[in-house]
């Protein structure tokens, strides 16, 4: 910590403040570019100091964190972690379901508290389903499980260090006063900012791709229609179909595919039978509907009925039995 050292007084080292100005310029611009690319940051602190400033900044810039406790394997065990989140997810619906209402005293008091266990140490992390892409740390001597995990599996790491931390672990150092929250909430405040001005770049990348893509889509959808333009749609085909039917032309082999992509009845046309030829007009008993001849060649007349008895109701047998039978000429002896 030598280069980051102003002197010495009264046996307290006091930090060079222009090697934190730096620290904290090269912080904001690598946090800025990082989440600019879409990628995740997480905020480490678990001192007392640093819980409270830690959770509300993360919150701030909608980030991870963890404030009360860095479980062993939080990066190197990611699955195992994931799983945790499942199964507080699962107790949660078992709570609002009431599910847990059959179940004995004892049983709910067990489900309860390792619900509580699971908020208190990974509710900063409910969110995070991959790893994050820079790990900010309040402390590394304190916090140097997570400063190996993250060193472990290549993530960079910010540290806010004080005098008795080792530089040579951490990757960009900002060094300060670690134990003080006055210290600590101006360091993250200006962390929060730095992924606030990356988010809205990210977003603004996120819209111009959209916008792009929807641009793309309409050029190859309008490139689409203007090849189908120049096919024969279905209805072309089947009236064409239909006039090499009515000239005796045989039907292509396609036509037979095309008539069964095509649903019968659409647009108020029958489809064809199987000899390829349009539906015949049906005919009556004695031949043509047009011409109603019968089989001697006469016209057949057809049956006269009372029109007296229709308009009336009556029916014709009651009123033949009603009339006066005709009378008959008297003849002389």
């Amino acid at each position: 910590m030598a280069p980051f050292i102003f002197g010495k007084r009264n046996q307290i080292h006091i930090i060079n403040l222009r090697e934190t100005v730096k620290g904290l310029i090269k912080a904001f611009h690598f946090l800025k570019r990082l989440t600019a690319d879409g990628e995740e940051v997480i905020f480490v602190g678990t001192k007392r100091q640093a819980k409270s400033v830690i959770k509300r900044e993360a919150q701030r810039c909608s980030m991870h964190y963890v404030s009360e406790r860095w479980l062993g394997g939080t990066l190197t065990n990611f699955q195992t972690i994931r799983a945790r989140l499942v199964r507080l997810e699962e107790l949660e619906k078992m709570e609002e379901n009431s599910a847990i209402d059959s179940l004995s005293k004892k049983m709910v008091s067990s489900i309860r508290r390792e619900r509580r266990k699971i908020e208190r140490n990974l509710e900063g992390i409910r969110k995070m389903n991959k790893l994050p892409g820079a790990v900010v740390i309040v402390d590394p001597k304190k916090e140097y499980i997570a400063l190996k995990e993250a060193s472990r599996l290549g993530i960079p790491t910010i540290c806010l260090i004080d005098t008795d931390s080792d530089p040579d672990l951490v990757d960009i150092q900002i060094p300060g006063n670690d134990d003080a929250m006055r210290s600590i909430e101006v360091i993250f405040s200006k962390m929060a900012d730095a992924i606030f001005e990356g988010h809205s770049v990210w977003d603004e990348k996120v819209k111009t791709e959209k916008r792009v893509k929807e641009e793309q889509d309409h050029a190859r959808a309008s490139a689409a229609g203007q090849v189908v333009a120049y096919k024969v749609p279905e209805d072309a085909e089947w009236d064409a179909a239909q006039q090499k039917a009515k000239k005796g032309t045989p039907a292509a082999t396609g036509d037979r595919k095309v008539r069964k992509d095509i649903r019968p009845g659409r647009d108020g046309r029958r489809p064809f039978n199987s000899n390829n030829r349009p539906p015949r007009r049906p005919r009556d008993k004695f031949g043509d509907s047009q011409d109603k001849e019968g089989r001697d060649g006469k016209a057949k007349e057809p049956e006269k009925k009372d029109a007296t008895a229709a308009k009336e109701g009556i029916a014709p047998a009651v009123q033949s039995a009603n009339q006066k039978p005709p009378q008959q000429p008297e003849t002389k002896a």
